[in-house]
């Protein structure tokens, strides 16, 4: 029989091996490493099997006149982002469209046209050279 003050050790040994192993692998998401306050570029993720995707992407339409998206950002004159119907809102990529690569975000769901996977901010689409419905490619940013 173990006495019982070395089981109660056991037992708390054993739940702080268990914590500090769960707090090993949360550690690097409580950094805030987003790229945005230390001023660094988030990279391009590989995607296994593939590099890129490829969708197809066209401006906001131009009657577009909310303010609001329905992920709670404003659009405005400078706004860089795009609508998808099932990215997470804030989720980082980078849209590729002939030989210019962009970093933007998911700010809005979308697009409302059939067939077309992303709707483009006009901001983006012109940094883009984006004109119509065109296939892009894109990829998550770390």
């Amino acid at each position: 029989m173990i006495p019982h003050g070395l089981a109660r050790r056991g037992l708390a040994l054993g739940a702080v091996a268990l914590l500090g192993g769960v707090l090993a692998f949360a550690a690097p998401s409580w950094r805030g490493d987003d790229g945005a306050s230390t001023g660094r570029t988030p990279s391009q993720v590989p995607v296994p099997g593939a590099g890129w995707y490829e969708a197809l992407a066209a401006p906001y339409p131009a009657d577009s006149r909310r303010r609001r998206t329905a992920c709670g950002q404003e659009i405005g004159p400078r706004t860089l982002g795009v609508a998808h119907p099932v990215l997470p809102c804030g989720v980082k990529i980078f849209i590729s469209y002939g030989d210019t690569v962009v970093l933007t975000q998911v700010v809005d769901r979308g697009p409302a046209v059939p067939g077309r996977d992303f709707d483009i901010t006009r901001p983006l689409a012109a940094r883009l050279g984006l004109e119509g419905t065109q296939q892009i490619r894109w990829r998550y940013a770390r």
